[in-house]
């Protein structure tokens, strides 16, 4: 979600410190402008899809900086009603989730917006509840297919499929839904958000603990339900879903078959490093600790990535509890720096050289933007604090240039992270 250079705009944002359950709705967006058959524009050149980088997941990582630049926020597009997701379609299209259930497409470049698609009829949309989640087929300019992960008016977690009526500008049809998963919640809260494709072509769904405090119901340390984990999903065939045949419960009664990795409380967002294949998950804490987990999505599938036994790499109730077979986070930080994590890209654009190769993350209290070296070994790390934005940071979004944007929830605004 990048691309061009617009003049920067001064950031004067009102620093947060509330949870995402606690926001007010911010004002409603601008107007809807007519679709038009073209691509973004922009104020430089916009680079077509043969000019993106398309790092392989197998290709060596440039050499990482030691230390990252300064940073700062220009601003996209505004008047957004609680933008809480970013897609990107492969021409340039941001696609931005509001809360109460609409996509807005926005042009980059001009800061131009349309309705993509209205599902406030079928979405509750507060809260943590919502329209979370949004994934392009990987052969979107061909199928139109496009997956949702919403809120149902009961509360419950539903993935849908939709065909779009056009791809440019991006128009879905929402009379095309098919659903393809339902799953209750306990509770209001923890419902994960996360829609991704993986580099093997599967569509990834990250749902949460179910809600409450200290997962009472013990789903993260259960594989058996749906609930704290990472999904992998083969939707190859449009209108379901399979088992992909090496999902690591496939044809073992211990866990769900659709589950990859287990031990989360709530995977707001993560993604996948373009260069390495690796999967990066921002897992919201509890009362203390925030943390950042990297997993190999095959060396590591079946992982427990250790909720509630642990919060990050802490002891959560037993202090003398042990941490032998589960996969302990890269990074984490607590209270004195945030309370409610966003993730989360490792950097692969070319405006920004030496962010290259750093893991950027965010806190929604807190408005700071983090910075992980992606190649971190070793001890549990701290992040880097590389801006203090004062956003109400929601999503973040990756252009296929690599660059990357960020959403304000409370401010209704998107911005693109440039160098300072």
């Amino acid at each position: 979600m990048d691309r061009m250079k617009p003049l920067r705009r001064a950031l004067s944002v009102v620093l947060m410190s509330v949870l995402l359950a606690a926001c007010g709705t911010p004002r409603a967006p601008d107007a809807a402008v007519e679709p038009s058959p073209r691509s973004p524009a922009a104020a430089t050149p916009s680079p077509t899809p043969s000019d993106v980088p398309t790092a392989s997941p197998t290709a060596t990582p440039v050499p990482i900086a030691e230390n990252p630049p300064p940073l700062a926020l220009e601003v996209v597009a505004s008047g957004f009603d609680a933008p809480i997701n970013i897609a990107v379609t492969p021409d340039g299209w941001l696609l931005v989730n509001e809360r109460p259930g609409r996509i807005i497409a926005v042009d980059p470049g001009s800061g131009e917006t349309s309705v993509a698609l209205d599902l406030t009829d079928r979405v509750l949309g507060r809260g943590e509840l919502g329209l979370l989640g949004l994934a392009l087929h990987p052969d979107w300019r061909e199928n139109g297919r496009a997956f949702v992960h919403y809120s149902d008016r009961n509360g419950g977690t539903v993935l849908s499929e939709l065909n779009a009526l056009t791809t440019t500008p991006p128009v879905f049809d929402p009379s095309s839904e098919q659903v393809l998963l339902q799953e209750p919640q306990p509770f209001a809260n923890h419902n994960g958000g996360q829609l991704a494709f993986g580099p093997d072509g599967h569509l990834y769904l990250g749902l949460g603990d179910g809600g409450s405090a200290g997962d009472p119901a013990g789903n993260g340390q259960n594989p058996q339900t749906l609930l704290g984990a990472i999904l992998r999903l083969d939707v190859s065939q449009p209108g379901s879903y399979a088992i992909p045949a090496d999902n690591p419960f496939a044809d073992d009664p211990a866990g769900r078959a659709e589950v990859l990795l287990f031990g989360l409380r709530n995977p707001w967002r993560f993604s996948f490093d373009p260069a390495t294949g690796q999967l990066w998950i921002a897992d919201v804490g509890q009362n203390a600790y925030e943390e950042v987990d990297r997993v190999d999505p095959v060396a590591d599938a079946g992982a427990n990535l250790g909720w509630n036994v642990m919060e990050a790499s802490h002891c959560f109730t037993d202090p003398a509890c042990s941490s032998e077979g589960l996969l302990l986070p890269v990074a984490e930080y607590g209270r004195d720096l945030g309370c409610s994590i966003t993730g989360d890209h490792v950097y692969r654009g070319r405006a920004i050289p030496n962010l290259t190769g750093w893991y950027v993350a965010g806190d929604y209290c807190r408005g700071l933007l983090f910075g992980v070296r992606s190649d971190t070994t070793g001890e549990v790390t701290v992040p880097r604090v590389l801006l203090e934005t004062g956003a109400a940071i929601s999503a973040f979004g990756e252009g296929p240039d690599g660059e990357l944007y960020l959403a304000n929830l409370n401010a209704g605004t998107i911005y693109r992270i440039v160098g300072g």
